[in-house]
């Protein structure tokens, strides 16, 4: 009798050890190491309303905003989070038996980086910093302009970095380029361009004075007056017979998660056969891999006007890594490796891409290098 109760006792202890492995409410943090430098981070898990997990990540020595997770599971000790709104970050963590720790790989990019959480206690909590107050919209109607703006050619060997909005700093950047942003249109979309727009490369500066910050047409509308202002830049519409693809909603339907995101903002990560775009409409999904990935503009022909968080992994095939400028295929031999493009897209996101033959096209009808300032 004494051996029963013994193992009966064994096993509530073990069952209760489980539960309390798997409760991963609270805060936790832990250092990730990269190659430029040590970086905390923050992690808070909550029980979601429906059921399962919300995540928060903070990364405390780059600033104070959170990152809700796109998607948190945690099945027999095996913890997965993917954070969209971070560039397609994903980490695969394997919770203790004491429920006091987790071992896992952050992945951002090509390379994992090891990353171990703890649970923190108010003790031992480190400290998330203030965020600044978001500046307020702009105006609706408002039209704003870039009161003084520069514009200088690049020295060799300037990285380009780009940033369009109330501030204005680009550096390394083409005519091309900046119309490619501000137009809305991929390069092939654009007609009679001068070899130097796409050459000729320059760092770009400028700032508005008007009050708030422009939405994303509003930025666009100041680098279009930009452009027509310093360039000379004239132009119009035209349809014309090419070749396209277009992106159609499949069979099935669509397999998309709508944007949480209410502000315009929004942002992507391009790596190899991995794509995540957060708070994305179709036309940007489009935008993206007609620039990088395909050799033909790619339209949206769906209806669907809201935005997304997308993540789309595929295997490039040697045609799309030259376009990206990628020498060999990793995962080339690997029998786990995701289908083609064409495949991924219908299968992950509901959506298919087919030939198409029409396409809007922007034809320069005169322009000029610009004065240097």
């Amino acid at each position: 009798m004494k051996k029963i109760a013994t193992c009966v006792t064994a096993i509530v202890l073990f069952f209760a050890t489980a539960l309390a492995a798997q409760d991963i409410t609270g805060t936790w943090q832990g250092t990730l190491h990269t190659p430029q430098k040590d970086l905390r981070t923050v992690w808070k898990f909550s029980k979601a309303e429906t059921g399962g997990w919300k995540t928060v990540f903070y990364s405390i020595d780059q600033g104070g905003q959170g990152y809700p997770a796109t998607s948190t599971a945690l099945q027999a000790n095996t913890l997965r989070c993917l954070f969209i709104a971070v560039g397609g970050a994903e980490y695969d963590g394997k919770l203790s038996a004491d429920g006091k720790s987790i071992a896992g790989m952050w992945t951002q990019g090509p390379k994992p980086t090891p990353l171990v959480l703890e649970r923190a206690t108010p003790e031992t909590e480190w400290t998330i910093p203030e965020t600044l107050p978001a500046m307020k919209q702009m105006a609706a109607d408002a039209v704003p302009v870039y009161e003084v703006s520069t514009i200088k050619p690049s020295k060799p060997g300037t990285p380009r970095v780009y940033g369009f909005g109330r501030r204005l700093s680009s550096r390394n950047v083409s005519l091309i380029f900046c119309m490619t942003w501000a137009y809305g249109l991929q390069a092939r979309q654009i007609i009679g361009a001068p070899a130097w727009a796409d050459t000729d490369k320059y760092d770009l500066g400028g700032e508005t004075t008007a009050e708030g910050q422009p939405n994303d047409q509003q930025a666009k509308g100041m680098v279009r007056r930009l452009l027509e202002d310093r360039f000379k830049l004239k132009y119009h519409y035209e349809k014309r017979e090419m070749p396209t693809y277009e992106i159609v909603v499949a069979k099935d339907g669509p397999k998309l998660n709508k944007s949480e995101e209410k502000t315009e903002s929004h942002h992507y990560s391009l790596w190899g056969g991995n794509l995540t775009g957060y708070n994305f409409s179709i036309q940007d999904l489009g935008n993206i891999l007609g620039r990088f990935v395909l050799d033909k503009p790619v339209l949206n022909k769906t209806g669907l006007n809201d935005r997304y968080d997308m993540m789309l992994k595929w295997t490039p095939d040697d045609f799309q890594l030259g376009i990206m400028g990628i020498n060999a295929q990793p995962d080339a031999d690997n029998a786990d490796a995701p289908p083609g493009l064409f495949t991924a897209i219908q299968q992950q996101m509901g959506l298919k891409l087919q030939p198409g033959k029409i396409a809007d096209v922007l034809v320069i009808d005169h322009v000029e290098k610009p004065e240097e300032n």
